[in-house]
């Protein structure tokens, strides 16, 4: 309870049985701290695994090559990797991730900083945000690098061909379900873990009928173009 002294530009001291009863629940109980701190890893590999099905299903379903600076910046190499899927495993470091890399290079930066400069008390409650935070950059980060392994058939290292067959990032037979034509399903490619529910719930296909019903643009169109001049 608040003290009768407390003015009014004071703040109130706090009833010892309520600051018991936040430390034994809710997100202050050391219990459900180190719960998060073992699970936010884990939802921020899903988190990655989800944008990277957001950016992939986006650049293959919708837009054309003939867009301003999207078309050629970023929609081609998508229609391009459907006719030859291993032209990514000849791309360098480099080309492979130098873009993800700097879009998540400032969140890397801010994290760095606040691990210098916080204290211990500050950092132990920051803890869980931040390692959901560190998985989803990292993963994101080498989203591009995991698609590239899972076109290469030749030449792995062990740890990585393990992390495929643990499923810990995303398998060659698991991503292959996605080059089928017409390439409309299984489009996450960090983890590969929300493929499969995602493909039970039908969101992909529901989104696609929401965006097709109020544009009138049809799924996919432009890729089928591509696909025709192949054959």
């Amino acid at each position: 309870m608040a003290g009768a002294e407390d003015g009014p530009g004071q703040q109130p001291e706090v009833d010892e049985d309520e600051a018991a009863y936040s430390r034994r629940w809710g997100a202050q109980h050391a219990g459900a701290r180190e719960l998060a701190a073992l699970y936010s890893p884990v939802a921020g590999a899903l988190i990655a695994d989800f944008l990277s099905g957001v950016v992939h299903w986006g650049a293959d379903t919708w837009g054309s090559v003939e867009l301003p600076i999207v078309g050629k910046a970023f929609i081609r190499p998508f229609r391009e990797h459907h006719i030859d899927p291993t032209a990514i495993t000849r791309h360098d470091f480099i080309e492979t991730n130098g873009d993800n890399c700097l879009v998540t290079l400032l969140p890397l930066l801010n994290m760095a900083y606040k691990f210098r400069t916080q204290s211990p008390e500050v950092l132990e409650q920051l803890y869980p945000w931040e390692c959901f935070v560190f998985c989803l950059i990292i993963f994101g980060t080498f989203t591009n690098q995991i698609h590239k392994w899972s076109h290469t058939y030749f030449g792995l290292p062990r740890w990585v061909v393990l992390l495929q067959d643990w499923h810990v990032i995303l398998p060659r037979k698991h991503h292959r379900i996605h080059h089928v034509s017409p390439h409309e399903t299984y489009f996450c490619i960090t983890t590969g873990w929300l493929n499969y529910p995602l493909e039970k719930m039908g969101f992909w296909r529901r989104l696609e009928d929401i965006i097709q019903g109020l544009t009138g643009e049809k799924p996919r169109a432009d890729d089928m173009k591509w696909a025709q001049k192949v054959k």
